[in-house]
């Protein structure tokens, strides 16, 4: 029998929910859910226990630093990664303030899979632009 990692996205965009769902789910044993929002990702992670959440930043009703707060509450050890377009050393350090123990630039979408692997080892991922 094989375990599944679970990766939840949430983002606002549905075509990069979609484009980023195909990507992870090209590798081996990683399956993907996703959030519509910050709100919607709370939710789904209660009802799904996700191994990691790739989190965006600017979301409607809840961004992505505030949902962030909310779910290290919820589940402190769960591995957030922050995956938004422009990477400031500020938001880095905001985002770890948060909780974040990773980030990837929409621009290097191609470190996604880097992160992901990365956050599940319990390392740290903080890619830049």
């Amino acid at each position: 029998m094989s375990v599944l990692t679970q990766v939840l996205i949430a983002d606002d965009s549905q075509p990069l929910r979609s484009a980023l769902c195909k990507l992870i789910e090209e590798h081996p044993g990683w399956v993907c859910s996703e959030a519509i929002n910050g709100g919607d990702a709370i939710t789904k992670i209660e009802q799904l226990a996700p191994d990691i959440l790739i989190l965006g930043l600017c979301m409607p009703s809840m961004n992505g630093l505030q949902a962030a707060r909310t779910i290290r509450k919820l589940l402190p050890d769960l591995p957030i990664l922050l995956y938004t377009t422009d990477l400031p050393p500020a938001l880095v350090s905001m985002a770890q303030r948060c909780g974040i123990q990773g980030t990837v630039s929409k621009f290097n979408s191609g470190q996604i899979v880097k992160g992901i692997e990365a956050l599940l080892r319990h390392q740290t991922f903080f890619c830049q632009n």
